[in-house]
This record gives C-alpha cells, sequence and structure tokens, in this order.
C-alpha cells in the first residue's frame, strides 16, 4: 500500500472534505495510489488530521460516487480503477472542474447552487 499524505488547511474558504476528496482524487489520477490500495480508516485520518469523522466521511462518500474508491464494510476503503477517456483530458478537466469549485466555494456557493450554474451553463452552451 501506499503512503497517504493529506493536508488541511482550517483556515482555508475550501471545506475540509473538499480538500481531501480533491488530494486522493489527485493521488489517484496521478498513479500515487494504485487499484486495491487501502485508504486509513475513516475515524484513524479524521484523529490524524484533527477532524471530525463526519468530514472524513463525506470525503470518502464523494469519492466513492466519482468511482473513484469502494467502500465495503470489514473491507474497508480501497482505490478502485478509475475510468476516464484518457489522462490528459482528465486532468484538464478536473483542473478546471477543481477551479470552478474553489472560486465558487469562495462566493459562499452551496453544492447546490453549483450543480444548478452546471446545469444552466450545459443547457446555453451547444
Amino acid at each position: 500500500m501506499n503512503e497517504l499524505t493529506v493536508q488541511v488547511d482550517t483556515t482555508s474558504a475550501v471545506p475540509a472534505y473538499e480538500q481531501i476528496r480533491a488530494q486522493v482524487a489527485d493521488l489517484v489520477l496521478g498513479g500515487h495510489l494504485a487499484e486495491g490500495d487501502r485508504l486509513p480508516p475513516v475515524r484513524q485520518l479524521a484523529a490524524d488530521l484533527g477532524l471530525a469523522i463526519a468530514t472524513v466521511a463525506r470525503a470518502y462518500r464523494e469519492l466513492e460516487s466519482a468511482g473513484m474508491v469502494r467502500s465495503r464494510r470489514g473491507a474497508g476503503t480501497r482505490v478502485t480503477r478509475p475510468v476516464h477517456p484518457g489522462p490528459v483530458i482528465d486532468e484538464e478537466l478536473a483542473r478546471a472542474a477543481r477551479d470552478y469549485v474553489t472560486t465558487t466555494r469562495r462566493m459562499g456557493a452551496s453544492d447546490e447552487q453549483l450543480l444548478a450554474a452546471i446545469r444552466l451553463a450545459l443547457a446555453a452552451v451547444p
């Protein structure tokens, strides 16, 4: 198993769960975490980072929703094979998405507002 190194800036406008999610996603997409690698248990990572368990759990849920990890009771949370069209497109797309989320988080936008703005943009741009 590769070592998971995650840092959270509690003074950042970006929520802690999003910082964790983005860093783990970058490690997976960058090949630093391989398929089958196990992430630390939620409680352990929360304690290591000095965060609430719910914060780390949300990051893991977001990663699972994105298909980057799979959580199973008794087996922990493991990296899955990322499904993507190609590394260059994925990196650019992930970077653009992170930039968008970071910018809109600074503006105080909620998840619902972010998604609504994306839907409007998708409808407006052919």
